[in-house]
């Protein structure tokens, strides 16, 4: 979005939303289960080495250094500064070299046509122009590569009886979140579908979509850091309500189980949508 509107935005979806949250998303942030992030990359046929992708909004690599191993290179780039530098030093950390970090929206990557295997965008594509980047994406990829984004629902959701604690907290400080930019709010069965109609617009086919569930138990401390790396509950985002929100939301937590400790089983899951395989010459369309 151009920076003349982007105080009409939610603030949430602000550019400078995450803001501030670097250390707490490297910390506190679930990294995508293994198995979805080898069933992602199967389900795009992404070839077993030398690939090249993109990674758009890649915050601090939690989809970039997952496929690094896969990939000869790795373009990725997010707006927050602070998140590309969190990125190059986990990379460091691990001894990845194959991602090149950049700071710049979505929207302005500027990368070669035809290039590359796959573009992903994890837990960011609900935040960019969709249309733009589905384009985008599509230009970028060689026949037959993949587009794919990945999540995880949100912290207002989720079925464990003390996620609507949590919920009644959140929404006594801050309301209802905004979801998705440019639309309104809505179940994320219909956000999936929402998702995929905008990619196959863009020519995607066949475009998919698979859940992963996996059972976690957070400590109290991890479950408020982990609020703390959202663009809606970070320090920044809350000000000097923040610490009343800590408390208030611990209180209420500690009331319902005063273990200090929450399970639940979370939603992740993926679209993958491939550009179709081009047709040698005089070969009709199916």
């Amino acid at each position: 979005m151009d920076s003349d509107i982007s105080p009409a935005l939610p603030p949430n979806l602000r550019p400078d939303a995450f803001a501030g949250v670097a250390e707490d998303y490297v910390r506190y942030r679930l990294p995508y289960p293994a198995p979805m992030i080898a069933a992602m990359l199967d389900e795009a046929r992404l070839p077993a080495a030398g690939a090249r992708a993109i990674d758009l909004a890649c915050g601090t690599g939690r989809v970039a250094l997952a496929i690094a191993p896969r990939c000869a290179e790795v373009l990725a780039a997010d707006l927050e500064p602070a998140m590309v530098e969190a990125g190059r030093r986990e990379a460091s950390r691990l001894g990845i070299s194959a991602v090149s970090w950049s700071v710049g929206r979505a929207e302005d990557v500027e990368a070669p046509a035809g290039a590359f295997q796959l573009v992903t965008a994890g837990d960011a594509f609900h935040r960019l122009d969709r249309p733009r980047i589905s384009a985008l994406a599509y230009r970028w990829l060689a026949p037959g590569g993949a587009l794919a984004t990945l999540g995880s629902e949100g912290f207002l959701d989720g079925d464990a009886p003390w996620r609507r604690v949590l919920a009644g907290v959140v929404r006594d400080f801050v309301g209802e979140p905004a979801r998705r930019l440019g639309a309104p709010n809505a179940p994320i069965e219909e956000e999936v579908a929402d998702q995929e109609a905008v990619i196959r617009a863009a020519g995607f086919s066949p475009v998919v979509s698979r859940d992963f569930p996996a059972a976690h138990e957070w400590r109290l401390p991890d479950l408020l850091g982990n609020l703390r790396s959202t663009s809606v509950l970070s320090r920044a985002a809350l000000g000097d309500r923040h610490a009343a929100f800590e408390a208030a939301l611990s209180a209420a937590l500690l009331a319902y189980d005063r273990s200090g400790r929450y399970a639940e089983t979370v939603r992740f899951g993926y679209t993958v949508a491939r550009k179709p395989e081009a047709r040698p010459k005089g070969v009709p369309a199916p």
